[in-house]
């Protein structure tokens, strides 16, 4: 499990759609080591924080191993790394392997797995492609938000060390599944419930679920 590349982008301006939208999700890679925060990257920033950043979402990786999948799907070799706003260019880190909750050490930071990514219209934006969120969503291949347990410096080349997991816990692609094509699944539900760093945008339809379903929520 290796760290490609780091991305990172300040919000800047661009036509869309008529009007003027600002956006960070232009990332480009950067030399040397970056310091990792508790909200984000140094160098790196949000336009909308209401959506985008956050403690639950301080940094976003991405699987290298996808690009192939989506150069092959668009017919397009144009993708440097950051190609899908990603901060992390990720090898070896793929959702069917990774669990909301596990812990990794990559560098000198502590991050730890929260929720699969639900990408906005800025994505269409980057890939010039006002479908591709829905497409990408589709696809199950979101990568994954962290959160920062321990604040570090990181930088490409670096390894990620998985320090804890629990085997239990619903991977990144099952939570995925879960929230999109098994409306009925109440026990799983109730699983990712119980996982303490679920990031709130998962955690709510899955209260909602049972609440309709007449489970009582603790």
């Amino acid at each position: 499990m290796k760290l490609l590349s780091v991305n990172v982008s300040l919000p800047k301006e661009v036509s869309y759609q008529g009007r003027t939208v600002s956006t960070g999700i232009f990332k480009e890679p950067v030399k040397g080591r970056v310091m990792l925060m508790w909200r984000n990257l140094d160098g790196d920033g949000q336009a909308d924080r209401t959506v985008h950043g956050g403690i639950n979402k301080a940094a976003y990786a991405y699987p290298f191993e996808h690009y192939a999948y989506w150069s092959r799907e668009l017919g397009r070799t144009d993708f440097p790394f950051g190609q899908f706003g990603e901060n992390f260019t990720v090898e070896g880190l793929l959702e069917d392997e990774i669990r909301i909750g596990d812990v990794f050490r990559v560098g000198t930071a502590l991050v730890e797995v929260t929720q699969p990514r639900t990408p906005c219209y800025k994505l269409g934006i980057k890939m010039q492609m006002d479908s591709f969120p829905e497409i990408f969503m589709a696809s199950g291949k979101t990568g994954f938000y962290m959160k920062v347990l321990e604040e570090g410096e990181v930088g490409a080349g670096d390894r990620w060390e998985r320090i804890r997991g629990d085997a239990a816990n619903i991977t990144v692609r099952g939570l995925w599944h879960l929230a999109y094509y098994e409306p009925q699944n109440l026990e799983d539900a109730k699983k990712a419930l119980r996982i303490q760093t679920l990031g709130p945008e998962w955690r709510k339809p899955m209260e909602n679920r049972l609440i309709r379903a007449g489970f009582p929520i603790e």
